[in-house]
């Protein structure tokens, strides 16, 4: 037995002891408004198939140099730091309306090669959300159905149960064909579909796995009072767990229906500022000035680095630079750490020394503000 001499006493254990999850966590007691993190654009995007790619690039060029990315599948994304992906998905409520693609038929009448099959085990025949881009031109993806994508991401999550929460931006896809090549007719998305949304959402995480506009709320009569408030969780209680927010801005009054202020749904709305259901919105191209205006009041925003390659082709940096200083919380790109343009100069996204995470430049405390978080 140890000696009286050798103990420590009881308050100055209580310190240590204290001490030790700050020391672990530094910058915990931010909120999640209050960080900054990188993400991926389209991010299940695997790319146009090789046979297909040059059918695109002979016939339209000019359309084909946009969908020219692809994307590491998720679980790789998030080893390498990404923590916001964005999954496109369709409704697809009796199966197989995305089963027939026109893209094979096309290299087939090409005398071409045929690609290897988009869908080896019959996963499209089946009823669900299905993640893809376009509809019989560009619908590969590295994980699919829908739920499949977010079963690998509570894979990861569960694997990593410290992590920087993950933001998983779900844009609803119900374009009408733009082409010849698309014969595809998308089902519509109305409440219900929205209803079953958030189920298939439920179906694979459970409630103490999810920050919800209810999370936010909390007392507060509407989520835009909360969030103007700060009720944003701390990132203490965020570790470890999934966020979902809507893309479409269009969305948000059927997703709004019958839920006022988001009441009972999973998703964040794309919304105007000042709404009863603000808290998250979407500033894409910016410009920068507003974003900062939008997350000092206490708003989460997702702007985007590049679109369409055009950036990663030149190597132009400035959008880029703009929209990190802007102090967005969500920064999406094609081109996140792991996957730089191939073109000269490689452009890339990330921040600075390659973090993970870090205090935002903006609304962050000064003490925390461009902290490396882990």
């Amino acid at each position: 037995m140890f000696s009286r001499q050798f103990a420590l006493p009881s308050f100055t254990l209580g310190l240590v002891l204290s001490a030790l999850p700050a020391l672990a966590q530094q910058g915990d007691q931010l909120r999640i408004n209050q960080i900054q993190v990188i993400g991926s654009h389209n991010s299940y995007h695997a790319g146009i198939a090789p046979n297909e790619s040059k059918l695109w690039q002979a016939n339209n060029a000019d359309n084909y140099k946009s969908l020219d990315y692809q994307h590491q599948p998720l679980t790789q994304q998030f080893d390498s730091g990404v923590r916001q992906i964005e999954l496109d998905i369709f409704a697809d409520s009796k199966g197989g309306l995305f089963a027939h693609p026109t893209g094979p038929a096309m290299v087939a009448a090409a005398h071409l090669p045929p690609d290897p099959d988009f869908d080896p085990n019959g996963v499209m025949t089946k009823p669900g959300f299905k993640v893809l881009h376009m509809q019989d031109v560009d619908y590969r993806s590295t994980c699919q159905p829908f739920t499949a994508c977010l079963k690998e991401v509570r894979q990861w999550s569960h694997a990593h149960p410290e992590h920087i929460p993950i933001f998983i931006l779900v844009e609803a896809k119900d374009s009408k064909p733009e082409s010849e090549l698309q014969v595809a007719i998308p089902e519509p998305f109305v409440a219900s579909t929205f209803d079953a949304l958030d189920a298939e959402i439920r179906s694979v995480f459970p409630p103490e796995e999810l920050i919800t506009p209810d999370d936010v709320r909390g007392s507060y009569r509407t989520l835009n009072q909360a969030v103007l408030a700060g009720n944003w969780p701390t990132l203490a209680r965020a570790r470890g767990k999934i966020i979902f927010l809507m893309d479409r801005f269009v969305d948000g009054p059927t997703y709004l229906a019958g839920h006022p202020s988001l009441r009972g749904r999973v998703l964040f709305t794309n919304a105007t500022p000042g709404n009863p259901d603000a808290a998250f919105m979407e500033r894409n191209s910016g410009p920068a000035a507003e974003i900062t205006a939008l997350v000092r009041k206490g708003y989460l925003v997702r702007t985007r680095t590049d679109e369409s390659t055009k950036q990663a082709r030149t190597n132009d940096t400035a959008r880029r630079d703009a929209m990190i200083a802007s102090g967005a919380q969500c920064i999406s790109t094609d081109y996140p750490v792991n996957e730089p343009a191939r073109w000269p100069g490689h452009y890339v996204v990330a921040l600075p020394n390659k973090e993970i995470a870090r205090g935002n430049p903006i609304n962050a405390p000064a003490r925390d503000r461009n902290k490396p978080l882990k």
